[in-house]
């Protein structure tokens, strides 16, 4: 690396230190620890997956360095200091830098063929075409377990790196993850969405071994991980929620540090919107619950609406925070949580997409706050899946403003 790159990490970083040293970071995050651990308490409002091209419009966002580690540090703090400036929330500046432990995985054998199109070159949302690769018995041949391999060697390299880069002015701190299972999203990818829903209904006996074949695969990627030590307890960032919870903790402590006991297990399946409760049951649920029970504790649901289906979800061992979206009813998702899950809102990004309407924001914050506070449940509200502003950075600043506007007329 160059002096100067070197000298700039260190300007960044010192910038970065000193909002992580601000009291409202560790408030934030007792908060998100209230909530977890099934307390009612003020929600937090964080903003995730955002159109970062879009607001590199003052050069706050612009990296100089050259060096790829160089850039990918830069690039954390960069985010970090805009985010805190434009659109803060209840985000959480951790006074510390975090190494991801490293590891590769050889893959389940078959990949992703697709068609794109998009409308905005520098935009990495675009519609997408697959190639269906698993349209028969046969064909699921192809997909195999994968093999995991970790490199302490790395760990150590990278931890060093990024001491000596920081030169003192922030601790290194080596991590790991939780478990990502959306299988129905992949199955979707390698098949095609027509495909697939076609086939549940004629073909069910391939679509069944088509999710035996992936139970398999993430089966091995757990044992795997979970010989490897390749889990993390204390999570800031669970799919664009908060994820610091104390019992997790805990049971890292008690000796289940690095292991999937001490740790989120995060499942979805949105294609499975428009399929039925029992369908929904039939062909996700049962599959996954032996992998769900071998986790600390469980976030289910995304985009897909749930409140149709919270009987069937309510099976999925150690289950903790449930995901409402924008589809879902609020009131009776408020109802059927109650004071035992995390109601985990996820407000429509449509509405910071273009012309900013106050009126839709708010109105459908107050119709969460009403009915998290008629029902006591804890509640967290955040804004992802944000394909664009129309380039109006000031939208996402707007609705911060506005959400904690709102939450403030309950608590």
């Amino acid at each position: 690396m160059k002096a100067d790159e070197v000298a700039l990490l260190r300007e960044l970083a010192s910038r970065y230190a000193e909002i992580a040293a601000q009291p409202e970071n560790a408030e934030r995050e007792h908060r998100a620890r209230l909530v977890n651990g099934l307390t009612e308490a003020r929600p937090l409002v964080w903003v995730d997956e955002v159109p970062w091209h879009e607001l590199e419009q003052g050069g706050e966002l612009t990296l100089q360095c050259e060096d790829e580690r160089a850039r990918q540090m830069e690039r954390f703090f960069r985010k970090k200091l805009y985010q805190w400036k434009h659109f803060q929330g209840d985000m959480v500046a951790e006074p510390f830098y975090r190494v991801t432990k490293a590891w590769e995985s050889t893959g389940y054998g078959v990949e992703i063929e697709e068609h794109r199109r998009s409308v905005d070159e520098r935009n990495n949302i675009y519609s997408h075409g697959y190639i269906d690769q698993l349209d028969s018995m046969e064909a699921l041949e192809r997909l195999h377990p994968p093999m995991i391999t970790a490199h302490p060697e790395k760990d150590a390299q990278n931890v060093a790196w990024a001491e000596a880069v920081l030169g003192g002015i922030l601790p290194v701190r080596l991590t790991s993850g939780y478990l990502y299972c959306s299988p129905w999203d992949q199955i979707a990818m390698l098949r095609g969405m027509e495909p697939m829903m076609m086939d549940l209904i004629c073909e069910p006996e391939l679509m069944h071994a088509t999710m035996r074949k992936f139970v398999e695969i993430f089966t091995a990627e757990i044992d795997q991980r979970d010989a490897l030590g390749l889990f993390e307890n204390d999570i800031p960032d669970l799919h664009c929620t908060p994820g610091y919870c104390d019992e997790l903790d805990e049971k890292a402590a008690q000796g289940l540090k690095g292991r999937a006991a001490s740790s989120w297990y995060r499942g979805m399946a949105q294609p499975f919107a428009s399929v039925s409760p029992d369908m929904f049951e039939e062909y996700e649920v049962e599959y996954i619950l032996p992998m769900a029970k071998r986790f600390g504790l469980s976030y289910y649901g995304c985009c897909e609406p749930l409140h149709d289906r919270m009987d069937r979800i309510f099976r999925i061992p150690n289950l903790r925070k449930v995901g409402v979206s924008s589809w879902a009813d609020v009131e009776r998702s408020a109802e059927l949580l109650g004071r035992s899950y995390v109601y985990a809102r996820k407000p429509n990004p449509a509405l910071v997409a273009g012309e900013l309407d106050e009126d839709a924001v708010c109105s459908e914050a107050r119709a969460t706050l009403a009915a998290c506070r008629k029902y006591g449940c804890p509640c967290e509200f955040v804004l992802k899946d944000i394909s664009t502003v129309s380039y109006k950075p000031e939208n996402l600043t707007r609705w911060v403003e506005l959400m904690e506007r709102t939450i403030d007329e309950f608590y």
